[in-house]
Parts: C-alpha cells; structure tokens; sequence
C-alpha cells in the first residue's frame, strides 16, 4: 500500500507542511524509519532527532514545526501514528468457511462469511452471526451468542449461556462464563453455592490471553462497551466493569464489585469484594481497594487511600529511620533529666 502524505494529513486531521505528493509506503520508529516510511515524535527532547532520521515526514506536535523535513502536524501524534499505523496493517477481511475439523450442532445458527477452523466446537442452539472467526480449539458452550465480527483466537473456551457483542477481540486462553467461586461452610465442609447466571460482553471489548470472566451466582456478570482488558486477569462473579474502562495484567476483581466508566486499574491491583468504583477513577499498581472510591480521583496504596495523601505517607515513610534515631536520642535524653530531677529530689 501506497499513499501520499496529503491524505495520510486528511485521514489524521493533521496540518501538513511541505511536499504532500510524497509517497508513504509504511511506518517506523524514527530510529529504525527508512526512505518511503512516517514516523513520529511526541517528546520534544526528541527533536534533534529530526535531522537524523530518514524517514520521509514525521508526525508531530502542533507547535514543532521548525525543520525542513515534511511534517503532519496534530494535537496527538501518538494517536494519529497510531491511527496510520492501522491504516497500512489492516487486512480486508476474508472468510475461511467451516473447516469440516469443526464440530457444529445442527441446532445452532450461523451468519454469513464465517472463518471457523479444525477442531472448533460449537454447542446445540447458539448463534454465530456474520463475520465471525473462530481459531482452533475454541469452545462455544450451548445456548451461547457471538456478535457480528467477532475475532476468538485458539483454546478459548465460552462456556453455555455467554453473550458476546459484535467486534469482540479474545485472546488464547481466554475463559468466559467458569464457574464463580462461591462456597458456604457446613462446619468444615465447602458447600458449593450453584452459579446459576450468565456473563454479558458488549461490543468492542477486547480481553487479553489467559484472562478469565466468571460466571454470575445469579444475574450476569457485565463487561460493558469498550472495556480493554489485559492479559492474566480474574474477573469474578456478578462483577460490573463500565465503558472505557482499562484493567491492566494480574488485576483481581472479587465478586459484585461495580466499577464506574473509563475506569484504570493498574496492574497487579486487587478490588475487595461488593465494592463500587466510581467513574473516572485510577488506582496504581499494586493497590489493594477495601473500600467504595469517589468518581474522578487517583488512588494508590495498600489499603488504596488518595494519590496526594498517599506520596505524603511514602515521604514519611522514608523519614522513619531517621525519626526512630530522633526519637531515641529524645527518649535517652528526657530519661537522664529524669534522673536528674530524682536525684536533685532526694538531696532536699
């Protein structure tokens, strides 16, 4: 694919300065950028870098506009590489067919122009609408739907009665719809509580290899529109995720816990169960969430206390040292006056 820097300007929305009739055949970084590639520059540190690199034209910021190579100008080049970057890898779609490897009910209903490949299996009355690709070994669990565009890479396994909107992205190892885990004690014994509900995906989720979606005990466990969701992460019953929300690699989700729109959870986070995450909100790596958090705050910590509150912790937290030195030479000093006090007593 070929294009000249003038469209790539207009498909950004960019500002073009110099030749647009300049053909673009790919992208690069701009240390590895060639003859005929775009690349990029978002920190203005880099900006020597300019007369080094060889690309053809560079994508930058609105203000950096002083040099002699073509530029595209944009309040985000990061998104508008981003976004070229998608328009010279992107592949048309093309469908497979059904592989005769595939195990399909008679029962379930298919679209049109699917991809399903060897050993796919798919259960008595779900629905596979158009466009959908399923790689190898993916399980679909009956009464089961799978949206419009939908891409399911190999061993990922939908368990019955999971709904999965349209453009949906799910990674190898991906589990939809196991069990919660949900015992009650009878003196010693672990009773299992039946996880009778479903689990919902909306469109343009996107969830990353080996995460797992358990389940509701009852209801639906719901990840909402435009959730992106990392690798190795463990959603649990009943959870609600709202729209936009990220949830980073190794992230925990106990059961019933709601969490708001364009949420982040960085990586390694815990959320206690039946806890309410408001919109907007940002907990650091790491953090351990026992307690409802307030729309549009940052939160850091274990337990997750506010992002202010918590750099004002960790600053004491590197004084304590020399605090407890402080301290013992206090506590040394105010028993000698002590002493001196007795002393001075007992001669009058």
């Amino acid at each position: 694919m070929k294009k000249k820097l003038s469209e790539l300007a207009e498909f950004v929305g960019g500002t073009l300065i110099g030749d647009g009739e300049i053909e673009i055949s790919g992208v690069a970084s701009i240390d590895e950028a060639r003859p005929g590639e775009i690349t990029f520059i978002t920190n203005p540190k880099y900006l020597r870098k300019l007369g080094e690199t060889k690309a053809s034209a560079v994508i930058v910021s609105e203000e950096m506009r002083a040099t002699d190579k073509p530029l595209i100008c944009t309040a985000n080049p990061h998104l508008a590489f981003v976004k070229i970057l998608t328009l010279f890898f992107s592949k048309p779609y093309k469908p497979k067919g059904i592989d005769p490897d595939a195990r399909v009910s008679p029962s379930a209903r298919l679209g049109k122009d699917l991809s399903i490949y060897p050993h796919v299996f798919i259960g008595d009355r779900c629905r596979i609408e158009d466009r959908v690709t399923l790689y190898p070994g993916v399980f679909v669990g009956e009464d089961s739907v799978i949206g419009e565009d939908s891409v399911l890479h190999s061993n990922v396994s939908v368990y019955s009665g999971s709904v999965i909107g349209k453009r949906v992205l799910l990674h190898s190892g991906v589990v939809i719809g196991a069990d919660g885990f949900g015992f009650l004690k009878e003196g010693t014994r672990n009773v299992k509580i039946p996880q009778v509900g479903r689990v919902v995906i909306e469109d343009d989720v996107e969830v990353g290899a080996n995460s797992t979606i358990d389940r509701a005990a009852l209801g639906e466990t719901v990840i909402r529109r435009g959730v992106k969701i990392d690798n190795l992460v463990q959603v649990a019953h009943n959870v609600k995720i709202g729209e936009d929300s990220i949830i980073v690699a190794q992230v925990g989700i106990a059961g019933s816990t709601k969490i708001g729109k364009n949420v982040i959870l960085a990586g390694q986070a815990g959320v206690n169960d039946h806890i309410e995450i408001g919109d907007n909100v940002r907990v650091g790596g790491q953090s351990a969430v026992f307690h409802d958090l307030p729309s549009d705050q940052e939160f850091l910590g274990t337990p997750a206390i506010p992002r202010g509150e918590w750099l004002r912790a960790v600053m004491l937290f590197q004084k304590l040292p020399e605090m407890k030195k402080t301290l013992l030479r206090m506590e040394k000093r105010l028993k000698e006056i002590e002493e001196a006090l007795s002393l001075k007593e007992k001669e009058t």
